[in-house]
């Protein structure tokens, strides 16, 4: 998380940012679909992606809307401009709730009284004044349920999170091995976490959107492990080639697959297991051991150990094998 801290001088104030900014014009894109990750939880076979990645990669669509929009700006009011689309370091949640877009909940993520938590953000630069709208204000209320659900407990105190306990930041944004206190807490979730978002009261009022660059691909919704844990890497980005899921790549992508895996308890997936502790990647073949540890009696993994654990050269690998504190299983 150092990216945050190097550009927090940038991200408090615009002008920082261009210091010819006079307005800020915030933008919120619906992607709702009526799809909730939540009903996926209990399904232990299936993996969860978080809604807004079931799509194309929203960076491409809203960024060539930006653009559009942008000129049309540029065009009628003889200004500069600047946009953004998560490629700068803008507070678009404190710049959304000024531009009366929603406020920031609990859980710190933008809320909407008519689009519920299901919105991205944008943002337009401008080097001329423009009459702002009035702040919004803050709908929480006593409510704690996005605090109330989450898996890490990740949300330390009402509006502030430590990010590093967090799913969405763990299988997206962490580039290593996945803290062995975690993997447990994640579940089924193989690409983010909605679940303090889905949880959000106020959803009930979110409008299904109609922007088709935000319809949910199928193979996405409902997906099962066992589809993603062939993947190499030249199939891995031909299957995610316009998704936002392709740029934490392939290795990432199958090391929060075998987390599922192994916390699924199910022995159909042993094949697949066995064949990724060859996997030419130290992080796959790490979790790999990790998954089968969790699915075999503390006796079967042994003799898995016996196999393998001479043959392996990567000492954060060789540590999975021979850490005692997972060892013992109850075999499904």
């Amino acid at each position: 998380m150092e990216w945050l801290d190097k550009k927090k001088e940038f991200r408090s104030d615009p002008k920082k940012l261009w210091k010819e900014a006079k307005s800020v014009v915030v933008l919120g894109s619906n992607y709702h679909f009526e799809t909730n990750s939540l009903d996926l939880l209990n399904q232990k076979n299936k993996g969860i992606i978080s809604v807004y990645a079931r799509s194309r990669d929203y960076h491409l669509s809203i960024k060539k809307k930006l653009k559009a929009f942008s000129k049309w700006i540029s065009d009628n009011y003889k200004c500069q401009i600047k946009f953004f689309v998560d490629t700068a370091p803008v507070m678009e949640k404190p710049l959304a709730m000024q531009a009366g877009i929603g406020w920031q909940g609990k859980h710190t993520n933008l809320v909407s009284k008519e689009y519920g938590s299901w919105l991205f953000l944008s943002s337009i630069f401008l080097d001329i004044e423009f009459n702002s709208n009035p702040e919004s204000k803050n709908h929480c209320g006593s409510c704690t349920q996005c605090i109330d659900i989450c898996p890490t407990n990740a949300i330390v105190e009402p509006y502030k999170i430590d990010a590093k306990k967090c799913i969405s930041y763990l299988t997206i944004e962490h580039k290593s091995h996945i803290p062995k206190e975690y993997r447990s807490q994640i579940g089924n979730r193989i690409y983010g976490c909605d679940d303090c978002l889905a949880v959000c009261p106020w959803n009930k009022y979110a409008k299904k959107t109609s922007d088709l660059d935000f319809i949910p691909r199928k193979d996405l919704i409902e997906p099962t492990l066992k589809s993603f844990l062939s993947l190499d890497e030249s199939m891995f980005r031909k299957q995610f080639s316009r998704s936002s899921i392709k740029r934490i790549g392939r290795n990432r992508f199958i090391r929060n697959v075998l987390i599922a895996v192994g916390n699924s308890k199910n022995k159909k997936y042993l094949s697949e297991i066995t064949l990724l502790l060859n996997d030419s990647s130290d992080l796959v073949r790490s979790m790999a051991v990790w998954a089968l540890k969790e699915i075999l009696s503390k006796k079967d993994f042994e003799l898995q150990k016996k196999i393998y654990y001479k043959k392996e050269s990567d000492p954060e690998v060789k540590n999975e094998w021979t850490d005692s504190d997972n060892q013992i299983q109850i075999t499904h």
